[in-house]
């Protein structure tokens, strides 16, 4: 494997604006590096072809050279497989959808194209992003470079394999209930959902009126995901929702060293999750490394309403609208699953749906009150190993129940909060593989929880430390 796909995205960068490697050479080094791994991984679902992808390199290698280059010029994107490129297939990894050609790209792509990014793949992705385990009826199931009987998690699985295997130096991922900050997790990477709207979404054919999911990035560095940011963040039209231009660059907010003191709440299951120990141990050793920079730490007690229930049955609300056209005809072809899931949604009662929205209020309240008293938020991401790569998830860790959702049991809340969230590689477990923390932040301070993310960054680094034998 090239030294160059170890890189983080800004030392790729680096490299070639100072024109120390070509784009086409990068691409090249690139393409056979999906290649070499595709049997192990089975993270790319489809690609473009090889000599339009070597022409668009050549493209990036002459604006180098005339001194025009774009912050990612030249620099290979991966896509997954939610989200639209114009002229390629977005599937959302479902049979109905295999056909499903996009005639533009989406916002946030559009924004990594217009900066030179050249998209080479879609990344595979569980059906609709359904589940934290990336496999489905079209490609099978993604695998782990850390481990290739592990899954990288979901729904950014592919996305997550291809970054932490050194095959692909940028990806998208979106979030709707952990799907960027599992799969990070999992892999050892950086990863963080923002402030919902933060990252425009769209265009869109459908109103978002769960208003859970956030684009946001996945990288092998705390600095490349402000990189990241820089360049997607920012209102759009086509996105309701989407907050103002950020009035300062993440990149140069994360450089600053984190010298005011921090009031840091630590939870270690928010009251409910079911956590592996060696998971525990590593977690809250984590949280006092931050507290020996001179912040204060402190232990909370319970936490918020369990809402993995009721983020289902609103996913699964949104999915059975989109689904309805090719149902019941179809049926054979939707992972088990979310039919299931569907048709337990036709049944829910009106005074359900209410104390749903009564719930997610108790949240909101919940978080409103712990931010007026903390400026951030420590728990594990996951509270378990991550499972065979087609599953399944433990019903029990160490003989305590898992709640519902139980991979996103500590993530879920924060989409229904919309508070950003991200996730830190703090070490290994017990079985050799990684293990992740969540830093939580007030709404709109993404800007605080990179800093914190970064400054542990800097006293328990995790890169250059990725796998690199698997295949």
């Amino acid at each position: 494997m090239s030294d160059l796909l170890r890189l983080s995205l800004l030392d790729l960068v680096t490299h070639l604006h100072q024109k120390q490697v070509s784009p086409v050479e990068l691409m090249s080094i690139t393409l056979d590096r999906i290649d070499a791994t595709h049997d192990t991984l089975n993270a790319v679902v489809s690609r473009r072809e090889r000599d339009d992808l070597l022409e668009d390199a050549r493209a990036s290698g002459d604006r180098i050279q005339r001194g025009e280059a774009r912050p990612l010029e030249g620099i290979p994107l991966g896509v997954k497989d939610l989200e639209d490129v114009a002229g390629m297939t977005t599937s959302f990894a479902s049979v109905p959808f295999r056909n499903n050609l996009a005639a533009t790209d989406s916002t946030q792509v559009g924004r990594l194209r217009a900066a030179g990014a050249i998209v080479v793949a879609k990344t595979n992705t569980p059906e609709f992003g359904f589940t934290a385990i990336t496999k489905n009826m079209l490609f099978g199931d993604t695998r782990s470079p850390w481990n290739p009987t592990r899954s990288p998690g979901g729904s950014s699985g592919g996305s997550a394999a291809l970054l932490a295997g050194c095959v692909l130096p940028l990806v998208t991922g979106s979030d709707g209930g952990g799907s960027i900050r599992i799969p990070a997790s999992f892999v050892g990477a950086f990863g963080l959902k923002p402030s919902y709207g933060r990252v425009p979404k769209g265009p869109s054919t459908r109103w978002d009126w769960a208003a859970n999911a956030a684009f946001g990035p996945l990288t092998k560095t705390v600095e490349d995901g402000a990189f990241f940011l820089d360049i997607v963040a920012g209102h759009s039209e086509d996105d309701p929702a989407s907050l103002p231009d950020p009035p300062f660059s993440y990149l140069q907010e994360v450089r600053r060293p984190l010298t005011e003191k921090l009031r840091i709440a630590y939870s270690p299951d928010l009251g409910y999750a079911a956590v592996q120990s060696d998971i525990a141990g590593a977690v809250r050793d984590a949280a006092l490394a931050l507290a020996d920079l001179g912040h204060e730490l402190t232990t909370i007690e319970g936490g918020p309403p369990q809402l993995g229930g009721e983020w289902s049955s609103i996913m699964y609300l949104d999915l059975a609208g989109v689904l309805a056209p090719f149902l019941p005809e179809q049926e054979d072809t939707i992972t088990r699953f979310l039919m299931n899931g569907i048709r337990e949604t036709r049944g829910i009662e009106p005074m359900a749906w209410d104390e749903m929205r009564r719930k997610r209020a108790l949240l909101n309240q919940w978080t409103a009150d712990l931010f007026r008293d903390y400026d951030l938020l420590l728990t594990p991401t996951v509270s378990f190993d991550p499972p065979p790569s087609r599953g399944p998830f433990p019903t029990e860790i160490e003989g305590r129940e898992q709640p519902p959702a139980a991979a996103g049991a500590l993530t879920i809340p924060f989409n229904m909060s919309w508070n950003p969230a991200a996730t830190v590689r703090v070490g290994l477990s017990k079985a050799g593989l990684p293990v992740g923390m969540q830093i939580v932040g007030p709404r709109l301070r993404d800007d605080l929880v990179l800093r914190a993310a970064r400054a542990f960054e800097q006293v328990r680094p995790w890169h250059p430390d990725w796998p690199s034998d698997y295949a």
